[in-house]
C-alpha cells in the first residue's frame, strides 16, 4: 500500500498527485479527458485545488512524442475523488491518502521539510553573497583605476595610457582611430570635431634639432586626466579594459 500512488510536493510544500495516475489506480473505465471534467463539477477550482499541466509522452505504437493534458491535484481533492467512486478501490485509495496525510503532518516530516526549505534559502543567500562579493570586487577595481587617474593632475602621453592597457602606443592610436575618436594629420593625432571642445587633449610644441643643426617645431598631443577618463569609458563600451580590471 505504501507505493499505491506516487506523492509529490508542490512549491508550497503541499502533497499532490497526478490526475492521470489517480485515474489509473482507481480503475476508471471512462477516458481521462472525459472523466476529469466530470470530477471538477463537484466544486473543485482550478489553480486552487488543482493545476493543469501539459506533458510530452512517447506514443506506444509510433516512434514519436505527443503532448497530453494532465493535472496536479492536491491531496484533499484526491481524497474526495476517491470517495466519489463509491467502490472498494476508491475506499482503498482514500484510506491510503489519509495515511499519507498523517505521515506528511508528523512532527518529523514537518521538521524535515522546514530544514529542507531553510537549506534552500541558505544556498540562495550564499549564491547572492558570492555575486555581491564579485560585484564589489569589480567596482573596487574600477575605483582603483579611476582613482589612479584622478590622483594624477598632469598631462599624460599616449604611451602611458597604452601601457595601462597592455598595448603599444601605435596600437592604441589605431584603436582610437577605429573608434572615430581621432584622426592623423601629418605626424600628429587630432580629435574629431565632436570631441574637440571638451578639454580632453593638450598640444605641446616641441623644438627639435636636425642633423645639420637647424631647428624645427613639432606638435605633440598629450591627454588631460579628463581625456583619460573619457578614453576609459569609450574603450570599456567597446570591450577594451585596462590590465588592472582583467
Amino acid at each position: 500500500m505504501s507505493d499505491l500512488i506516487k506523492i509529490e510536493v508542490n512549491e508550497n510544500q503541499e502533497p499532490i498527485v497526478s490526475g492521470r495516475e489517480l485515474h489509473e489506480v482507481l480503475g476508471v473505465k471512462t477516458a481521462y479527458k472525459d472523466w476529469f471534467p466530470r470530477m471538477i463539477e463537484y466544486g473543485f477550482q482550478k489553480d486552487i485545488d488543482y493545476i493543469e499541466i501539459t506533458e510530452k509522452v512517447e506514443a506506444q505504437k509510433r516512434a514519436r512524442t505527443y503532448v497530453q493534458v494532465n493535472h496536479a491535484i492536491k491531496l484533499d481533492m484526491a481524497k474526495e475523488i476517491a470517495m466519489i467512486q463509491r467502490n472498494e478501490q476508491g475506499k482503498k485509495v482514500r484510506q491510503y491518502f489519509i495515511q499519507v496525510e498523517k505521515d506528511f503532518n508528523s512532527p518529523e516530516k514537518i521538521m524535515a521539510r522546514a530544514l529542507k526549505i531553510a537549506e534552500g534559502k541558505l544556498n540562495i543567500l550564499q549564491l547572492e553573497n558570492k555575486k555581491q562579493k564579485q560585484l564589489i570586487g569589480e567596482l573596487k577595481v574600477k575605483a582603483d583605476y579611476t582613482d589612479k587617474i584622478l590622483q594624477n593632475k598632469g598631462l599624460v602621453t599616449i604611451n602611458a595610457i597604452a601601457n595601462d592597457y597592455g598595448m603599444s602606443a601605435t596600437k592604441m592610436n589605431k584603436e582610437l582611430h577605429n573608434l572615430r575618436i581621432q584622426y592623423k594629420q601629418g605626424s600628429q593625432w587630432l580629435l574629431y570635431t565632436e570631441y574637440r571642445d571638451f578639454g580632453y587633449t593638450h598640444s605641446e610644441t616641441i623644438d627639435l634639432k636636425r642633423r645639420d643643426g637647424t631647428h624645427f617645431a613639432k606638435m605633440n598631443t598629450k591627454w588631460t586626466q579628463k581625456g583619460r577618463l573619457f578614453l576609459y569609458e569609450m574603450l570599456k563600451k567597446n570591450g577594451i579594459v585596462p590590465v588592472i580590471e582583467r
